[in-house]
């Protein structure tokens, strides 16, 4: 796990305004990581590298992995909760934990896209090698509709590099697509690999042009349908994010950090101040919009 140069964003919503480099050795948690309660153990660090990025640590155990790295500074990147699903509890159950509300409102989404699709979900699942190339070639016609592509640069990877790799995952059995279609037509799509038994919300996107039919959460409900079926996987893990999709599918969350440790040069502290003064006012903004109802200004501010 050696260091490399590592690129920390100062961002308003999706909008990235500038960015600061330190040579970096990056650490992320996997959920069964971070559900296990225990501070990671960090290599040495080499000469020249600046610092620790540890990404995904349950907040509780910020000040035991600072204590055991006395000589680094220590600063708070972000705060989110990471939300996850039990894929164990069964469909049923799990159906049964989310609100009234939300049932209705899912199974209202679900029949309108059936109705719309000549009477059934037109769903479609791939795992195996074999299926890849299909669903990377009709997920990527949604993605380069959504915003995840075109203002966070964050869709589903392109090109034979990223193919060959889910094929890889796909031959150990560590990766799930889904795909929903209307006449034919992909509208709406999720890429999931796995960290053992766990499976990673990764990549997912829908067609703006289909966005009354709610395709995005309908897809999530069949996707959790049939990953509790399967029984393959034990956890889903949502990542970082507050959003209602999450809320709404998830059972439970972790508060989670991304910690910065870095050596305490005068470069070192200058950038991780900056990047905590910046983060501390936009949040500030925030807030101070939200109390103001200022909807409009807050969505832009977030784009």
């Amino acid at each position: 796990m050696p260091a490399s140069d590592t690129a920390l964003p100062l961002r308003i919503g999706a909008r990235t305004l500038w960015t600061l480099r330190r040579r970096l050795v990056r650490r992320g948690l996997t959920l069964a990581e971070a559900l296990a309660g225990e501070a990671p153990a960090l290599p040495p660090l080499s000469p020249g590298d600046d610092g620790y990025l540890v990404t995904g640590l349950p907040a509780a155990l910020a000040g035991e992995l600072a204590r055991r790295h006395p000589r680094l500074r220590r600063f708070v990147r972000q705060r989110y909760d990471r939300s996850y699903a039990d894929l164990t509890r069964g469909f049923d159950a799990w159906l049964a934990g989310l609100s009234a509300k939300s049932r209705s409102t899912l199974k209202r989404k679900a029949k309108k896209l059936a109705e719309r699709s000549g009477g059934a979900l037109d769903l479609h699942v791939y795992s195996k090698p074999d299926e890849m190339a299909q669903f990377h070639r009709d997920a990527r016609i949604v993605s380069v509709k959504t915003y995840q592509e075109r203002l966070l640069g964050a869709g589903l990877p392109d090109g034979p590099d990223a193919l060959a790799e889910m094929e890889a995952l796909a031959r150990r059995d560590q990766a799930r697509g889904w795909l929903l279609f209307v006449d034919g037509r992909p509208v709406s799509y999720l890429y999931a690999p796995a960290q053992g038994e766990t499976l990673v919300y990764a990549y997912l996107g829908y067609d703006p042009g289909f966005a009354d039919l709610s395709p995005g959460s309908v897809l999530q409900l069949e996707a959790m349908r049939g990953l509790m079926a399967e029984k393959r996987f034990g956890l889903f893990d949502f990542t970082e994010g507050e959003g209602q999709h999450k809320r709404q599918f998830a059972t439970g969350r972790i508060d989670c950090v991304d910690l910065l440790l870095v050596q305490p040069t005068l470069a070192n502290l200058a950038a991780a101040w900056t990047l905590t003064v910046f983060d501390g006012a936009v949040a500030l903004a925030r807030r101070a919009l939200a109390r103001l109802g200022a909807d409009k200004a807050l969505r832009r501010l977030r784009r």
